[in-house]
């Protein structure tokens, strides 16, 4: 029976102790060595006395702070990822909220540690990683360790402006990686391609399944995604051959069209997750890279990845993806306004619920927040059951499939109509010229307003395009051009921003 995220490592150390687990541009870390070094850490950690409370990582991304997390968890605490480059008054308000027991930082993030003026105790990376280790100490605290142990926190945005941090267990990642052996039979001669920062939950993937296969992950240079001429020779170099990437560096490599120039000749695995993929560049990656398995992935970070859809078919350009079935141990619910059932064949729009083993604790420091997202199952009166609400809107298909539609919160509505955003967003993917696109809905106002960046395009060519699309009550009344759209650190676009540019009228 796993525990434990760890074990996964002590068995990957013991069958290939000198093959790398680990490497960045700069670096590289056997199995032997993360350990060893992980274990260090926990000895320094688990000194503290502080099981189960947070310990934050101030690192820029690399495999250091990998092996930082690692060693959280080893001195039985649960790490908390910070961004870095968040603004201050940001990371200040995560930490107000997190109140650590310490904080582990490099060289490079000296001066941002110290600007912050924090009163837990702190410490350098590279003299963690150099302590003796307590064997016996170690012993001791995973003597106590069970699966619901948190792991780590996550933040997020919160609904109002205040971060919210996202508490997951061990349960959770062990369930993704025992799902990708039974879905995906990945090896120890698999080599994940790493994309997204570490403080998002798809990078989940990229951490934990070099412990649970003996396989290596890539940190791949950020940079690249905005030089595919240097990007696709990477990944044949490293000999990638599986990433969970984020629709926005698929995207990008499709609009220089690098595919046509050379192939990613060892890409067997393409997961793509975070928001909603279009259907057009897919399309251009599969025509360019068929051998491959194209996996459409759903979740958030209360639930990191819980659906998947593993295309079984071809795509017209406009036609929206599956976001499939549940992966493991989950089960997934679809709840009317009523709190009804929807099953395959209704052709309502219900809010996505999950139950099972499979999703958050709740949130850090908030249990106000917790008790209205994680709720007793309304389908069940006789004994507690916990479900999760997602606050996700989604149908189903004349083939049964389920469809993400949009978030609850981003359902308005108007002149009588419920409007889902992301439908008329959906509908405007497929004009050419359009690379990114968000619709907001002013509440003072009562109009949808579009924004999006690509080339400037004339008003009547995007209503003509849409209104052969969208009925009347959905079509925006207003469009905003922009050179480029503001992102958050996860590759998506910042929702909250525009609102507030478009409010202070900059827009």
């Amino acid at each position: 029976m796993v525990k434990s995220v760890l074990e996964y490592l002590e068995a990957s150390e013991k069958r290939f102790p000198s093959r790398c687990a680990y490497e960045d541009i700069q670096n590289s870390y056997t199995f032997s060595e993360t350990g060893r070094m992980a274990r260090a850490i926990g000895s320094r950690i688990g000194r503290l006395k502080a099981q189960g409370k947070p310990v934050a990582v101030l690192m820029e991304k690399s495999i250091s702070m990998i092996v930082s997390f690692l060693g959280v968890i080893y001195g039985g605490c649960c790490y908390c990822p910070i961004d870095v480059t968040m603004p201050k008054e940001r990371i200040r308000s995560v930490f107000s909220v997190l109140e650590p027991e310490a904080v582990i930082f490099e060289e490079g993030t000296k001066g941002l540690l110290g600007e912050l003026n924090l009163s837990c105790p702190s410490f350098l990376f590279q003299e963690l990683i150099q302590a003796e280790t307590n064997e016996e100490l170690l012993k001791k605290i995973r003597d106590w360790a069970v699966d619901t142990d948190a792991m780590y926190i996550l933040f997020t945005s919160g609904s109002t402006g205040v971060p919210k941090g996202v508490v997951m267990n061990h349960r959770v990642i062990i369930n993704n990686m025992e799902w990708l052996e039974q879905e995906f039979s990945f090896t120890e001669e698999t080599v994940m391609g790493n994309q997204v920062p570490l403080h998002f939950d798809v990078a989940n993937h990229d951490i934990y399944s070099p412990l649970k296969f003996g396989c290596r992950t890539v940190l791949i240079p950020a940079e690249f995604f905005s030089l595919p001429a240097k990007l696709i020779p990477f990944l044949n170099e490293r000999r990638i051959s599986c990433i969970f990437w984020v629709p926005f560096a698929l995207c990008a490599v499709a609009e220089f069209d690098a595919l046509s120039i050379q192939k990613p000749e060892s890409l067997r695995h393409i997961f793509f997750a975070g928001e909603v993929m279009p259907v057009k560049q897919l399309n251009y990656w599969r025509s360019h890279v068929p051998e491959a398995v194209y996996v459409n992935m759903y979740g958030s970070t209360e639930t990191h990845v819980c659906t998947f859809y593993r295309l079984d078919r071809e795509f017209s350009d406009d036609e929206a993806l599956p976001i499939g079935r549940a992966c493991g141990n989950i089960s997934l619910l679809v709840l009317d306004e009523e709190n009804r059932p929807l099953n395959p064949g209704s052709e309502n729009i219900g809010e996505l619920c999950l139950k099972g083993g499979a999703f958050a604790a709740g949130y850090y420091g908030n249990p106000v927040l917790t008790a209205e997202r994680f709720v007793q199952n309304p389908l069940n009166t006789k004994y507690p059951e916990q479900i999760y609400r997602t606050g996700d809107m989604v149908n189903y298909n004349d083939r049964g499939e389920l469809l993400y539609q949009n978030r609850r919160d981003f359902q308005v509505k108007r002149l009588g109509y419920r409007i889902e955003l992301g439908e008329i967003e959906a509908a405007a993917w497929d004009i050419p010229g359009v690379k990114r696109c968000a619709c907001l809905y002013d509440s003072k106002k009562k109009y949808i307003f579009f924004l999006y960046s690509g080339i400037p395009l004339e008003r009547k060519t995007l209503t003509g395009f849409l209104s052969g699309k969208l009925p009347r009550y959905m079509m925006p009344a207003r469009y905003i051009y922009l050179e480029e759209m503001p992102l958050n650190g996860n590759g998506k676009i910042d929702r909250r921003r525009l609102m507030e540019l478009y409010e202070q009228k900059k827009i």
